[in-house]
């Protein structure tokens, strides 16, 4: 799954448009290096977040296509 599509289906940002903007600005970075919105997500890649002076960083336990929101937080765990 496309990264910018995985972070709308997470829930981690809330429109698909504004992952790609924070993708296309280098404000997404996976196991480290920064990530473009066309990147693949895999289990167990390490996706890093930066909003503002927030940082997130989690861990990709699963990739599935549709999810009902209240078990989107299933498909990550929170690192910090």
């Amino acid at each position: 799954m496309r990264l910018d599509k995985y972070l709308k289906v997470s829930r981690l940002i809330k429109r698909r448009t504004v992952a790609n903007e924070a993708c296309d600005n280098g404000l997404v970075t996976v196991n480290g290096k920064p990530a473009r919105a066309s990147y693949e997500v895999k289990e167990g890649d390490q996706i890093t977040l930066r909003f503002g002076v927030r940082t997130v960083t989690v861990e990709v336990l699963s990739v599935q296509e549709t999810v009902r929101q209240s078990d989107a937080a299933a498909l990550y765990r929170q690192i910090q």
